[in-house]
């Protein structure tokens, strides 16, 4: 059974000057994103800057995201690890938030086989006993999961989707024709979702959802209920805005976003840092143009 149908906002962290994690803002934008409609929220992932939390933090902010959502929108914590047995015990201490999944995203730098990426995942699957959705992003992580290996990978129990983030529609194609029926395809490119939606797909991962969530959740909605006009028409009215949350590596422009829109501070954990003037007023006047700022 799929976690959530729709898009789920892979939710930033905002920080402190001091660099603690800032809650108070983060309390405000999980209840600012849940009266928007958003359908599920994705904590701790690749836009939360989790590689540079240590497990306690981790770990606290995603019970806090769980203890603030209050089981209105599912929640589900990123997890993962280049050291199996370290992703293995974070995702243990993870379920034990009450999260209703994790999102596992492929052992960086190592560069496994895809071998080894079933021994893997199924090591960590068999470690815990909620829904775990595989997140393919090879241009941050090196590795990519081939469709073979997804297909292989459906049939453990607990292994029940996919954020797919590869940006190679073929590769999605490859993986609805061979995975069963019912498990669960999102794009981890928001200027990818109504192709990869048209495939099978249910819904995305969102980095723009964080500064658009009420067009974000319509247009992933729409489709899904069959109005395949509006969600082509906010596919295209959104791909500026992508394309400018992109000029320089995520999570840096949406957080200058969230920043410009007063929604958090201008705080990154290094080695990240805010981007430069050239960056910040590309942003500034697509966020402008787009009604948000």
């Amino acid at each position: 059974m799929a976690i959530f149908t729709g898009c789920g906002v892979a939710i930033v962290t905002p920080f402190l000057p001091n660099g603690d994690v800032d809650f108070e803002s983060f309390r405000n934008l999980i209840e600012w994103q849940i009266s928007q409609g958003i359908d599920a929220i994705v904590v701790c992932g690749t836009t939360g800057e989790a590689s540079t939390l240590d497990d306690k933090e981790h770990i606290e902010t995603i019970q806090f995201c769980v203890d603030v959502v209050n089981k209105r929108v599912p929640v589900i914590g990123g997890a993962g690890s280049n050291d199996t047995r370290h992703g293995i015990n974070l995702a243990k201490e993870i379920e034990k938030t009450g999260v209703d999944g994790l999102l596992l995203v492929t052992p960086y730098y190592n560069k496994c086989s895809q071998i080894g990426l079933i021994e893997h995942y199924t090591a960590t699957a068999d470690a815990v006993n909620i829904p775990c959705i595989l997140y393919s992003v090879a241009g941050r992580t090196g590795v990519n999961i081939a469709p073979q290996t997804v297909s292989v990978l459906a049939a453990h129990p607990n292994i029940i989707g996919i954020k797919e983030a590869s940006g190679n529609i073929a590769q999605v194609a490859e993986i609805a024709r061979l995975v069963p029926d019912g498990f669960a395809i999102y794009s981890g490119n928001d200027d990818m979702v109504v192709p990869l939606m048209s495939l099978g797909g249910i819904g995305y991962i969102s980095v723009i959802a964080n500064v658009a969530p009420a067009d974000s959740v319509q247009m992933s909605g729409s489709f899904l209920r069959g109005d395949l006009e509006t969600a082509r028409k906010l596919q295209l009215q959104m791909k500026s805005l992508i394309d400018t949350l992109f000029a320089d590596v995520n999570p840096i422009p949406v957080k200058a976003a969230l920043h410009m829109m007063n929604k958090c501070q201008l705080q990154y954990r290094l080695p990240l840092c805010p981007p430069n003037n050239q960056v910040m007023d590309k942003i500034k006047n697509e966020m402008t143009a787009y009604g948000l700022i």
